[in-house]
């Protein structure tokens, strides 16, 4: 019998744009002979499937079903592919695990505090051979002062939204005098803000999945731009940003990268698959966490589906060993 699965894509913030390309990603490849799969778009307006061949029809959100030509459907699982709130953040678990519906991402605890870049920082840091730049968290509604975080912190930093994802309202401050519009840039996206010493190196980013009861790291990719630093066009628009997958890295730090990975991923009590940002300074030396994505991008031209193919593996069959694993 097949399993019937919702995709579930949009969300509430500017990440919808990238959410709705995921999910395009994610239904091209997604075994037709396995699974039988409703798109349904979240938006501020309202949760909508939206058949070719007909008007959308609203989600009875009593107990996330769908009613066509009079026909009740309910769902075995979810695959969620909301990038940001309210698919990232822990609302949408929640909301699933009142239900007791199943879904492809780590639980309502471990995304909300994920998606808190501070808070992270904090639970990873004493992880061996990891290292976190320093850094301090302030709040919109809380008096700070910018002459203390010119004392604390050395220049450059980076000042970004602490809650934020896509690099929105992120910038790189060279010069202590900027720094407080580049707060102010934060502010209007996030009511905290998280400044960081910038740590010079290269920048990588890593999958890391559990398939069959075990924890699997995909190769590595090194993300090299002429940029300033790997900001939303960057991400986003082909030909801005280099991408080499599997990153060229010597066989021993990949085993070290590969430990440090794991064990965040056990320290955040994962699922699912995740992505786990970080700089190697200098000539492959110590190993700077910078953030983890607990729903990275599934777009033509995201990590996850390079890595999958780096790694030996098919998107449908990778998608397949997800939705086992995390549904059943």
């Amino acid at each position: 019998m097949k399993k019937i699965i919702a995709l579930l894509t949009g969300g509430t913030t500017g990440e919808w744009v990238v959410s709705v390309k995921s999910a395009a990603t994610i239904a091209q490849n997604l075994d037709t002979n396995k699974f039988e799969v409703y798109k349904i778009m979240l938006t501020q307006q309202g949760w909508f499937y939206e058949p070719a061949d007909s008007v959308k029809i609203a989600v009875d959100k009593n107990d996330f079903s769908l009613t066509i030509k009079g026909r009740k459907i309910t769902f075995d699982g979810v695959f969620i592919a909301i990038h940001g709130a309210p698919g990232e953040d822990g609302k949408l678990q929640g909301y699933f695990d009142m239900l007791g519906l199943p879904y492809t991402t780590c639980d309502a605890l471990t995304s909300a505090l994920t998606m808190n870049k501070g808070y992270t920082k904090a639970i990873v840091t004493g992880i061996p051979k990891l290292n976190v730049a320093k850094s301090a968290q302030i709040f919109k509604n809380t008096a700070y002062s910018l002459e203390q975080l010119k004392k604390e912190l050395k220049p450059p930093y980076f000042v970004k939204p602490n809650n934020g994802g896509s690099s929105i309202g992120m910038s790189k401050v060279n010069h202590v005098n900027d720094l407080q519009s580049a707060i102010d840039k934060a502010f209007k996206e996030d009511s905290q803000v998280l400044i960081e010493e910038f740590i010079s190196g290269r920048e990588f980013t890593v999958g890391v999945v559990k398939l069959d009861g075990k924890i699997t790291v995909l190769p590595a990719t090194e993300v090299k731009t002429a940029k300033e630093f790997f900001d939303f066009e960057a991400k986003y628009t082909p030909g801005v940003a280099t991408e080499t997958t599997p990153a060229p890295i010597r066989t021993e730090t990949r085993a070290r990268v590969e430990e440090i990975a794991k064990n965040v991923y056990l320290k955040l009590n994962c699922r699912g698959v995740v992505r786990i940002d970080f700089i190697l300074e200098e000539d492959e030396g110590e190993f700077y966490f910078i953030e983890i994505n607990t729903i990275p991008g599934q777009t033509a031209t995201s990590f996850i589906p390079q890595q999958v193919a780096a790694a030996g593996m098919k998107l449908n069959d990778f998608y397949t060993s997800l939705i086992r694993e995390t549904i059943g």
